[in-house]
Parts: structure tokens; C-alpha cells; sequence
């Protein structure tokens, strides 16, 4: 045999061999791929489905808690009379009952809203107490005190020399009196 044509051979065999290999791995990537893409259908297909169920309940939710719930106003227009004379419209109601016919038992917050008046109250103040510092610190507004000081210590010295000057002409004026 002929050496060269052994080693084009035994190279064909090779690049066969690498082929071969090539094609088995991409076919087991190819399969691998497809079992990953189903897999991810299905829990993309069970989460809408999980997301629809949450959606419907919120919406059932929603709608009892709009059937439900009315908002109660309640407005003051009786203070500093006795509690036992309510008047609504043109009637005088005796009794504790407040303008809108409940019991004074029905006017409490329930504390979970309380917490939450209280909470926002808390956090607004907070809000601009921080607002208010940040606007305090910040360098336009120490300049413009800082300008306001040395104004107002300039005029206060001022002032004291003007005093001074005016308390040394009196007591000259007394002693040119006194003298003659």
C-alpha cells in the first residue's frame, strides 16, 4: 500500500469518526433541548393557570369587599351640645345616637385603620421634618444666614458706636454745664 494513500484514509476515518460525533452529540442536545422546552410549556402552562385561579379570587374579593363596604363620613356638627340632644335636619333626635342613626359604639376605628392613621401621619411628618432639614443645610440657605449675620452683627456695632458717641457728647454737655 501505497503510504500516502494509507495516511488519507486513516484521516477519512478520523474526520468520520469526529462527524459521527458531532451528529450524536447534537442529537442528544437536540433531544435534550426539546425535553427542556416542554418542561418549561408545562410550569409556563401550570402558572397561568395558577395566575388565572389568583386573579378570579382577587376579583371575587374585590367585589364582596365593594358590596360590603361603604364608606361611613362622619361629620361634626353638634360640638359642645349635651349628647343626649341630637339634632338631624329639621328633628331632634334624644338618645346617643350620632347624625347618622348609629350608636356612638359604631363611630370606634378598628385598630388595624387607627395603626395605619398613624402610621401615615408618623411618616409625613417625618418626611418633612427630613425636607426641612435637607432644605435648612443646604448651601444657598447657610450663605444667605450667613450674609444676614454679619449684616445684623455690622448694624448692632454700629449701633453701639452711635451710643457710645451720643452717651459722650451728654456727659460732655453736662460737664460744659456744670463748669460754667
Amino acid at each position: 500500500m501505497n503510504p500516502t494513500l494509507l495516511v488519507t484514509l486513516v484521516l477519512v476515518a478520523v474526520v468520520a469518526c469526529l462527524l459521527a460525533g458531532l451528529l450524536v452529540a447534537l442529537a442528544r442536545e437536540r433531544a435534550r433541548s426539546r425535553a427542556l422546552l416542554e418542561q418549561t410549556r408545562a410550569e409556563s402552562a401550570e402558572l397561568r393557570e395558577r395566575l388565572d385561579a389568583l386573579s378570579a379570587q382577587v376579583a371575587a374579593t374585590r367585589q364582596s369587599a365593594q358590596r360590603t363596604a361603604q364608606p361611613e363620613e362622619y361629620v361634626i356638627t353638634h360640638l359642645g351640645e349635651p349628647e343626649d340632644v341630637v339634632q338631624t335636619g329639621s328633628t331632634t333626635e334624644y338618645g346617643s345616637t350620632t347624625e347618622y342613626g348609629s350608636t356612638d359604639e359604631d363611630a370606634r376605628i378598628d385598630a388595624r385603620l387607627f395603626a395605619d392613621i398613624v402610621l401615615r401621619e408618623s411618616v409625613v411628618k417625618a418626611a418633612s421634618l427630613g425636607h426641612g432639614v435637607r432644605r435648612a443645610l443646604a448651601p444657598e440657605t447657610r450663605n444667605r444666614i450667613r450674609f444676614e449675620m454679619k449684616r445684623e452683627v455690622k448694624a448692632r456695632r454700629k449701633g453701639r458706636k452711635d451710643e457710645v458717641r451720643r452717651v459722650r457728647r451728654a456727659m460732655q454737655d453736662q460737664r460744659r454745664t456744670a463748669t460754667t
